[in-house]
């Protein structure tokens, strides 16, 4: 990884950084509310022998002095003094625990000793290091004077008392808090690196393309405002999300120039991956191009096209295929110009046995011959066969992937199920990218499968297949005049030639 693949890993695991960073802050906070504070008191002790007759007794005494003074550092950390220092004041504590808060240091090659001493009264700070100092020049006399009683070898005299100490040394906040800081920048950091190594989902073009052999046909950016939407009205949007598309449209145009692929199955690995309104929307955007365009609801065992665009969905795709409608009368006029729709009828109790029959490749036959372009939403490939049989009999597949969500075998696995049955595969759409900056994108992904609505249609859910709920009316063919709910309501069989249409949308 480079330096600018760290800054969009940054940018894109952002709040793992954030949070940790607060929480060490926040801790180093706490603990240094929660420290007791310590106030220190510092002496200095100046070590010497008796002055010689001569420069060599004189320098042979400075050198014994230092020498002294490594021995005296250790014996002012040392309990026997502790206890003397204890005994003398008062205090309520053990040696042990004095020394603790007791450090002796020399000055190298000097004879001076500094001693320090931590407590959590600034006043018994300075008693204990006074005294202790005290103690110790006493415990040298005794030490350090022969039996016969001439002058000691060594002397230490107090060369600087203690006073009262003005402010606490412990804790030391601004160090604690500039070490939570730190620390939390660092962590948070490691952990948005190590989420992102063990993140298996599809994220980039590169691993796209890896997965699937084809190229990224279009990418569709996120955007919450958009979730109750899923049409867009390209007649009158020209927003980021309607560009998105409109880019989209142009992609499929070029993917093969003098063959270009006319009956397009939209499908996904798994659910609620964005591939319905994805199907929509490309249906619109060619639309818009001034493109005579159907979009067909595949989905037999979950539709939501009829939902998405306020149609009806008692009869469609399936009422066809099992011969209780003939293909014209269940084509839907829709209130977006140059888009026809064929929904998918009644949920059959075998969906895969009707989309593999003769029956289902004769109707995208009729189609194709009668419309510019066939765009078939389906269900997911992993989930049942449907799409794949689907897919086999159109020119191109748009496998849909959704960022941050659609896991990189899952793709790699749809893929497969796509050669298995050798369709072609058009490319992949990355759905719900992020934005990459203020402006940038307006286009969102439409929510969960079944919770979307159009808001520019009526909130409630779709009318029940009524007389009143729609009307016969021609799409492109002639009109008999039948109307296809009487004919459903009594049993009798639907006339041809003559399709659905809402009464809403009658002129």
């Amino acid at each position: 990884m480079n330096l600018q693949d760290y800054l969009k890993l940054l940018r894109a695991r952002w709040l793992i950084v954030c949070v940790t960073t607060v929480t060490a802050l926040l801790v180093a906070v706490i603990v240094t509310l929660l420290t007791t504070p310590l106030y220190q008191a510092s002496t200095r002790l100046f070590v010497s022998t008796p002055a010689g007759s001569t420069l060599t007794e004189t320098y042979q005494g400075n050198r014994f002095s230092q020498e002294r003074v490594l021995s005296y550092t250790e014996l002012l950390m040392g309990e026997t003094l502790a206890q003397r220092t204890i005994d003398k004041l008062g205090l309520d504590m053990t040696a042990h625990d004095l020394q603790q808060h007791v450090k002796a240091s020399a000055k190298l090659e000097t004879v001076l000793i500094d001693v320090e001493v931590l407590d959590a009264s600034p006043v018994r700070a300075r008693d204990i290091a006074n005294t202790l100092s005290d103690e110790f020049v006493a415990m040298v006399r005794e030490l350090e004077t022969p039996d016969s009683g001439a002058n000691p070898d060594s002397r230490v005299v107090v060369e600087q008392r203690a006073s009262i100490p003005s402010h606490a040394v412990v804790p030391k906040t601004a160090r604690n808090l500039a070490f939570g800081l730190g620390l939390g920048v660092v962590l948070g950091i490691g952990l948005a690196v190590i989420r992102d190594l063990l993140d298996n989902t599809v994220k980039s073009r590169s691993i796209v393309e890896e997965l699937t052999g084809a190229g990224l046909v279009g990418t569709v950016p996120l955007d919450k405002e958009r979730r109750k939407q899923p049409a867009i009205n390209f007649e009158s949007d020209n927003s980021g999300i309607a560009e998105a598309f409109r880019k989209l449209r142009t992609n499929l145009k070029f993917l093969a120039v003098d063959n270009p692929p006319r009956v397009i199955v939209t499908t996904s690995s798994m659910p609620h991956e964005g591939k319905s309104t994805t199907a929509i929307n490309i249906a619109l955007a060619l639309a818009e191009a001034d493109h005579n365009v159907v979009l067909v609801d595949g989905d037999m065992r979950r539709p939501m096209l009829h939902r998405y665009l306020d149609l009806v969905g008692a009869v469609g795709f399936s009422t066809v295929l099992s011969g209780a409608a003939s293909l014209p009368e269940t084509l839907q006029k829709t209130r977006f110009s140059g888009l026809t729709v064929l929904t998918s009828g009644a949920i059959p109790p075998n969906p895969s046995e009707l989309l593999g029959s003769k029956s289902a490749k004769k109707v995208l036959a009729e189609l194709r011959a009668q419309f510019d372009y066939v765009v078939i939403d389906t269900t997911p490939l992993l989930a049942v066969t449907d799409a794949a049989i689907l897919a086999a009999n159109s020119d191109g597949v748009l496998l849909i992937a959704r960022f941050g969500e659609t896991k990189r075998d899952q793709l790699a696995h749809a893929v497969s199920s796509l050669r298995d049955v050798g369709a072609r595969l058009l490319g992949a759409v990355l759905t719900m990218t992020p934005e990459r900056g203020h402006g940038s994108y307006g286009y969102g992904y439409y929510g969960e499968e079944g919770s979307a609505r159009t808001t520019q249609t009526r909130s409630s859910g779709p009318k029940e297949l009524t007389q009143d709920s729609f009307q016969v009316e021609p799409v492109e063919t002639p009109n008999t005049g039948v109307n296809a709910a009487s004919h459903i309501a009594t049993g009798q069989p639907i006339a041809e030639n003559s399709s659905i249409k809402r009464g809403s949308d009658m002129q």
